[in-house]
C-alpha cells in the first residue's frame, strides 16, 4: 500500500499538482482600501475619466482624481485611496482633500492660480500641493506641481437647441435656424449659431461645474422677434449640466433649464 501512495505522490508532483504559469497579470483594487501597485496605466485602474490630473517634478509624481477614488503615482509604484469631498475656501477657488487610511495620510490642495511646469515650462491654470505620509514615517513629504480639470468628453459634440428657459423653441423664434453649437472638450471652446449671429467662446469646467465664457458674436441686425438675446443671456448664466438620452441639459442657480439635442 505504501508503494501506491509514493507513486501517487510522485505523479501528482510531476504532472498534476504544480500551479500553472501565466503571462497575464490581474490587478484587483477594492474601492474601500488603500493599496500599492507597480506602475500601470490609468485606463487599467479605472475605465472612467479622471476629472482632475496633476503632475510634479523633483521628484516625479502624479495624481488623478476620479469620482470614487484617487490615484497617486511615482516611478516606484502607485497608490489608490477612496475619494472624499473637498473642503472649499470661502474667499478663493481653493479645494482641500484630506484622506486618512491605515496605509497612508494624504492631503491635496488645489488652488486656481497659474502654474508653470518646472521641466517643460507648460502653463496650467491650477497650482497643486500634496502632503503624503505613511504610518512608519515621522514627517510628511511635501510636493508641489500643476494641474488641470479634464473636461467631460461627452460634451464634445454638436448640440441643437430644443428648449430655452424651460420652454420649447420653434423655428419662428429665430431668424433662419435654431441655435446650434459645437463643443470642443479638448480645447475648452465652442462655436456655432446663436439664432441670428455666429458665436464662439470658451468653456470653464470643473467637477460638477460648467460655464460658457468669453462669448463673442458677429454684429448682424436681428428681427425684433428674434430670441437670440434671450438665448445668449441664458447661455452665460449656466453653471451646471447633465447628459442623458442624447440631451445636454444646462441649468443656472435658479434651476431654470435649457436643453440641447445631440445631432451628429
Amino acid at each position: 500500500m505504501k508503494h501506491f501512495i509514493y507513486i501517487a505522490i510522485f505523479l501528482c508532483v510531476a504532472f498534476g499538482c504544480k500551479p500553472k504559469k501565466t503571462t497575464e497579470t490581474t490587478i484587483e483594487i477594492t474601492e474601500d482600501s488603500t493599496e500599492y501597485q507597480t506602475p500601470v496605466k490609468a485606463s487599467i485602474l479605472n475605465s472612467q475619466q479622471a476629472y482632475f490630473t496633476a503632475t510634479g517634478t523633483e521628484p516625479f509624481w502624479s495624481i488623478e482624481l476620479f469620482d470614487k477614488h484617487i490615484v497617486y503615482k511615482t516611478p516606484e509604484g502607485s497608490l489608490k485611496t477612496p475619494h472624499t469631498e473637498p473642503l472649499r475656501a470661502a474667499d478663493a477657488n481653493v479645494k482641500r482633500y484630506n484622506i486618512q487610511t491605515e496605509s497612508v495620510e494624504l492631503q491635496i490642495q488645489i488652488h486656481q492660480s497659474e502654474c508653470t511646469n518646472a521641466m517643460s515650462g507648460k502653463l496650467s491654470p491650477y497650482s497643486v500641493k500634496v502632503d503624503i505620509k505613511k504610518p512608519i514615517e515621522k514627517d510628511f513629504q511635501k510636493l508641489e506641481g500643476c494641474g488641470n480639470y479634464n473636461t467631460d468628453y461627452r460634451l464634445h459634440d454638436i448640440w441643437l437647441l430644443e428648449t430655452l428657459n424651460g420652454k420649447e423653441v420653434k423655428l419662428e423664434d429665430f431668424s433662419k435656424e435654431l441655435p446650434i453649437m459645437e463643443i470642443s472638450a479638448s480645447e475648452n471652446t465652442f462655436m456655432g449659431y446663436a439664432g441670428c449671429n455666429r458665436m464662439n467662446g470658451a468653456l470653464f469646467f470643473e467637477k460638477d461645474l460648467l460655464k460658457f465664457t468669453n462669448v463673442a458674436t458677429t454684429r448682424m441686425m436681428c428681427e425684433p422677434t428674434n430670441k437670440e438675446a434671450e438665448f445668449l443671456k441664458a447661455l452665460q448664466s449656466f453653471t451646471a449640466y447633465s447628459i442623458e438620452n442624447n440631451r445636454l441639459t444646462l441649468s443656472n442657480p435658479s434651476g431654470i433649464q435649457t436643453i440641447f439635442k445631440k445631432i451628429d
